[in-house]
């Protein structure tokens, strides 16, 4: 049986969910933070042990992918997610809410490790790297689709409405992936050795160096998301301010990929587009901190969301060369090490609850980490 590719159409749907799930429940943090009776740092919560979950789940999907297929963990994952989703939207009290929130967090995964397994799959050498790079195009709709929609839907019912959106959400895309949901790699082999593979990657600094990478730009951005919503109310400016701002980010993690894609084509190497993003996201970060006593400190999160699309694609399009005679093991390997350090720096974020701070202390190793790899 020969392999079927997966869809740009549906990679793009299946990659972008897990972050609609995210951006478009960061507008209704303020309204659990009062509907449940906690404060700002435990509504937070929801946000940084969904990424320890989401840890969990990349490794669980990663290796189902290698031992029982792509499809039907894709699947699976789906089915999680929705039921999750559903937990979260009839239980009354906040520990629950947290659990059904890493439940949804556990499904979601499937959505980052599943589709990226099916797309190395796919494709191959230059043509995965434009398709990660047109995948991040995409996913710079995620922001404003999910907070525009986020805040419609908290202003109108509430942060129930944002859980109900998600369980539709999680139907949908089932029912789309039962039928036509390819199997990129139909022919079952042995499951490649899990803790071989984790000792040998752990040696391994360039697996150290794209994970730290990947995660410093990303707490980046969804420290965004968590403290944003909380300035904004300190700020006593209208809750529609900041679903308009995801327009700001959309801008910017667009603007990042188009430069990647232009850089690309100049030949620069990947080590000098991922430290021009750090550079970037250093001068956002000190901009934000700077204006962060009002709403101008928006303008300058543009910087940290073009750092943010002009890195990810990069780093993530060539983080596995070596290991690709175990795709899904490996992927998930490598996402448990990203995403363990996103939930640990956003838990730190919650706790400091300083954006540009938080910001400052992620650009600063990033340009590190990015000028070490420069030098090699």
């Amino acid at each position: 049986m020969k392999n079927q590719k997966l869809g740009v159409a549906m990679a793009v749907a299946l990659l972008m969910f897990p972050q609609i799930g995210e951006t478009i429940y960061s507008p209704a943090l303020t309204h659990i933070a009062s509907g449940f009776c906690v404060d700002a740092g435990q509504a937070g919560k929801t946000l940084s042990w969904f990424f320890f979950a989401f840890a969990i789940g990349v490794v669980f999907w990663g290796r189902s992918c290698d031992r029982f297929g792509r499809r039907p963990t894709m699947l699976t994952g789906l089915l999680v997610y929705g039921a999750g989703s559903l937990v979260a939207l009839f239980c009354q009290r906040f520990d629950w809410l947290l659990f059904a929130r890493m439940v949804t967090a556990f499904g979601a995964a499937v959505g980052s490790v599943g589709t990226q397994t099916m797309l190395r799959d796919s494709y191959h050498g230059d043509a995965l790297a434009r398709v990660f790079a047109m995948m991040g195009i995409a996913l710079a709709l995620s922001p404003a689709i999910g907070m525009g929609a986020g805040t419609l839907l908290t202003l109108y019912w509430g942060y129930r409405g944002v859980f109900a959106c998600l369980a539709l959400l999680a139907l949908l895309l089932l029912v789309w992936s039962v039928f036509r949901l390819p199997e990129t790699c139909p022919v079952r082999h042995v499951s490649p050795p899990l803790w071989p593979t984790l000792r040998t990657m752990l040696q391994d600094p360039a697996i150290w160096r794209s994970a730290g990478l990947v995660a410093l730009f990303n707490i980046s951005l969804f420290s965004y998301y968590q403290l944003a919503p909380f300035l904004f109310a300190r700020l006593g400016v209208p809750a529609s301010w900041y679903g308009s701002s995801s327009l700001v980010l959309a801008f910017g993690v667009a603007s990042g990929n188009r430069l990647n894609a232009g850089l690309t084509q100049r030949g620069h190497g990947g080590p000098e587009r991922v430290f021009l993003a750090s550079v970037l996201a250093a001068c956002g970060a000190v901009l934000v901190l700077a204006l962060q006593g009002s709403v101008g400190f928006v303008l300058p999160m543009l910087l940290v969301v073009m750092a943010f699309g002009l890195a990810i694609p990069t780093v993530l399009a060539t983080a596995l060369n070596a290991y690709a005679d175990r795709r899904g093991t490996a992927g998930a390997l490598l996402g448990l090490l990203y995403y363990l350090l996103i939930g640990g720096g956003l838990m730190l974020a919650g706790w400091c609850q300083d954006l540009g701070w938080v910001l400052l202390c992620c650009a600063v190793p990033a340009v590190l980490l990015a000028a070490g790899a420069l030098r090699r």
